[in-house]
């Protein structure tokens, strides 16, 4: 089944096909299909701006979207930056929002440096259905960046049973354990139940 990503990431897109080939899902970035659609995220839920994604690129295709929102909470910042990730501090590059956030978070001791990744997937189809799916994977707020790989606060996010941070973990493994990983875990779930539902 052909499949819109609403989004013009090629990162989320290598992460999101390598998962949902398996339920025979033809994946491929909206710009394949001549969309440019760029969307206002107003939510102020990681819910709603997946579902805002998805529903304008699926009413300007016809075709079934996928969308998904994800970000950083860290809890000594109230959950910020939140559905703000991208746009945190009005900075303009990963680089520059991570070291914003660092900064922010210099007078923070450890113990409370505590932080989760949160991925919402929406998945909408013409005929109505829709899936929503939603993974999160608690981490820490590093002092400092490390590893090369991911992207946006990958380098500062660590995981204690790991040693290690995002960035610094083969792509292989961060697919297996990431917020997005445990979104579409949840998603293949509902949607194998939808499947089921409709035999």
């Amino acid at each position: 089944m052909k499949v819109i990503l609403a989004s013009k990431n090629q990162h989320k897109l290598t992460e999101l096909s390598a998962i949902l080939s398996q339920l025979g899902f033809e994946i491929a970035l909206e710009s394949e299909y001549g969309l440019d659609i760029d969307v206002e995220e107003t939510g102020t839920t990681f819910e709603e701006n997946s579902f805002l994604k998805a529903d304008a690129v699926m009413k300007a295709s016809g075709l079934p979207v996928l969308a998904d929102d994800s970000g950083l909470m860290v809890d000594a910042l109230d959950g910020a930056p939140g559905v703000y990730s991208a746009r945190y501090g009005h900075k303009a590059s990963d680089k520059e929002r991570t070291a914003y956030l660092l900064e922010n978070m210099k007078d923070v001791p450890e113990g409370k440096r505590g932080a989760r990744f949160v991925c919402v997937i929406t998945c909408l189809f013409p005929d109505g259905r829709k899936i929503v799916a939603r993974g999160e994977c608690p981490g820490v707020i590093a002092r400092a960046p490390h590893g090369e790989n991911g992207f946006g606060y990958d380098p500062v996010f660590y995981l204690p049973e790991l040693g290690m941070t995002y960035a610094e973990l083969p792509g292989e493994q961060k697919n297996a354990i990431s917020h997005r990983a445990r979104a579409l875990q949840d998603f293949c779930r509902k949607y194998q139940e939808v499947q089921n539902h409709d035999k």
